[in-house]
């Protein structure tokens, strides 16, 4: 009878999970009474903003929003989202047919590859990168072609080796981009975007563009959008998040914008998976994406200092660390010899701070560790203390 209980080859496909091993080690520590600081979690530790909270109520309490939603999310929301990227980043799409609701982007993201990637065909996967893009890749019958993001180049794509992938291995359908990246924080330019664009035309590549952090950026450099580029809207789409944006993360709100045949690919995927969005919920986020401008200001600000406080207490160890310009995680290279679960583990068991282990975001992490600015200014403040003191 346990063999009808066999994992699919699917699942048996994915890669070992990286942070099993943390989380016992992590629970054992808890287990001895000790509590821990967590700044390995990329979940904002900030409430969501008032009046996106009360304009959830209001919408809770209206029984045309207790039916079943839209698969492709409300009218409404989609115009805020259309209106969004026009205002932030000069980007013109149409709410009808280029946006599409998500239930948070990570969702989008895992489905798209169902809609385009046939059994055996490859995707271009960033390494270090967020696991979804291959995970998703897998779970879908694709082959993740996994390319290297370094630091001597910015933790940018090295066209050549895209092209060598392209040669050597089975059809590329899709290629998954982050920037401002998880984990790196690195950032691109447009003339970057404008490359990309090239690239995915000449070889009829669909560029997949996860914009999650898309207004976490600090001192005022304001990086663009992928769409902004001339000709992404007719190679790609853009995936945006309200979650890191507006503190939002347990709503499980987001949108996907870009080449109206590509957005109703995906459509089609969630309309037989999913049942869309709760429409307070939408609401809720259009009442963000109204007001974006005032309350992203002060959360820039808020992480600024927090990466100010926290990134010279970990170079004082010996860590070296590119100061980041976007995203509120900070990467750091350690020390030749030191590995990156090691370190992680090192640092649960001798000072109880957690931090994640390059590792986890794939093979070219390793030798780096990532640190979150997700905890209040107190505890940075006790944590650079201890660092310091190490």
């Amino acid at each position: 009878m346990s063999n009808s209980f066999e994992l699919s080859s699917r699942l048996k496909a994915l890669p070992p999970y990286v942070f099993a091993r943390i989380d016992r080690i992590k629970q054992d520590e808890i287990q001895r009474g000790r509590k821990l600081i967590s700044l390995g979690i990329g979940d904002p530790d900030l409430p969501t903003p008032q009046f996106v909270i009360d304009r959830l109520k209001s919408a809770a309490e209206n029984p045309a929003n207790h039916q079943y939603p839209s698969y492709w999310g409300m009218p409404s929301f989609r115009q805020a989202a259309s209106r969004f990227l026009g205002r932030r980043f000069g980007v013109q799409v149409k709410p009808d047919s280029e946006v599409l609701a998500l239930i948070g982007s990570k969702e989008g993201i895992a489905h798209i590859p169902l809609a385009f990637v046939n059994p055996g065909e490859g995707v271009l996967v960033p390494d270090p990168g967020y696991p979804v893009y291959s995970a998703a890749t897998l779970l879908a019958g694709g082959v993740p072609l996994t390319f290297a993001l370094r630091e001597e180049n910015g933790f940018l794509p090295d066209f050549a080796e895209l092209e060598a992938l392209i040669k050597r291995g089975p059809r590329v359908r899709m290629l998954f981009l982050n920037y401002r990246n998880n984990p790196t924080s690195a950032t691109a330019t447009p003339e970057f975007f404008a490359e990309v664009v090239r690239f995915a035309k000449k070889h009829q590549i669909l560029v997949c563009h996860d914009n999650a952090y898309s207004e976490i950026y600090f001192d005022e450099k304001r990086p663009p959008s992928f769409l902004a580029a001339p000709g992404a809207l007719e190679v790609g789409v853009e995936f945006h998040s309200l979650s890191k944006t507006f503190n939002m993360t347990g709503w499980r709100v987001g949108f996907v914008a870009g080449h109206a045949k590509i957005i109703d690919g995906l459509a089609q995927v969630k309309t037989n998976i999913d049942s869309g969005v709760f429409n307070a919920c939408q609401e809720a986020a259009i009442a963000a994406l109204e007001r974006y401008e005032s309350f992203t200001s002060e959360l820039r600000a808020i992480y600024q200092r927090r990466r100010d406080l926290l990134l010279p207490a970990l170079e004082a160890t010996g860590l070296r660390c590119k100061k980041p310009e976007a995203t509120f995680y900070v990467w750091c290279r350690l020390p030749q010899g030191v590995t990156s679960e090691q370190y992680v583990l090192d640092l649960i068991r001798t000072h109880g701070i957690v931090s994640t282990p390059g590792t986890g975001f794939g093979a070219a992490g390793e030798g780096y560790v990532r640190f979150t600015l997700c905890s209040d200014e107190k505890l940075l403040k006790l944590v650079a203390e201890v660092l310091r003191a190490k």
